[in-house]
């Protein structure tokens, strides 16, 4: 099964390295990877996307929870938490397809951000089975070039880790 877990790391040199090599060590692999800033800037989030069963989290979990570098770790259930993706995709499109795929684009609230006479540029946010559910509508066109950066994501509920005051 899936696993999505957030990592509040020290915001410093090789703590990435650090972490993702513990994953190659134990044997996982690592299906996404994200790492961004936080509101505190000595804290970093790294957001972990990997296939597993309960022991592999339990077992990930707990090795991870022992590098100096990491302050907390907690996974982040489908239920309580939001997931985001953003897709930059080059598809082809001359003059006949582009009306169909701008249609397709507008459903999904994508945008066209580059337009040459022979592709276009799209860019798409939101959870990936929108982003896969938007892809395959478009596998009739000629896919140029996909990037995806990988799962991203937060809990609904307090972690103790960022403030929450507004």
């Amino acid at each position: 099964m899936r696993e999505v877990i957030s990592i509040f790391v020290d915001n410093q040199a090789n703590v990435l390295t650090r972490v993702a090599s513990l994953f190659g060590r134990r044997g996982f692999n690592i299906d996404s990877l994200t790492v961004s800033t936080t509101n505190d800037p000595n804290l970093s989030r790294i957001t972990v996307v990997f296939n597993g069963d309960a022991q592999a989290l339990s077992q990930i979990l707990s090795q991870t929870k022992k590098l100096e570098v990491v302050k907390q770790i907690y996974t982040l259930e489908k239920d309580s938490s939001l997931y985001r993706e953003l897709l930059l995709l080059k598809v082809s499109s001359g003059e006949l397809q582009r009306s169909s795929i701008k249609d397709i684009v507008d459903i999904y609230r994508g945008k066209i951000i580059s337009l040459s006479k022979d592709s276009m540029i799209v860019e798409l946010t939101g959870a990936p089975e929108k982003i896969d559910g938007f892809l395959e509508m478009l596998a009739c066109y000629e896919i140029i070039e996909t990037c995806r950066t990988g799962i991203t994501g937060i809990s609904r509920v307090s972690n103790n880790v960022e403030s929450e005051d507004c």
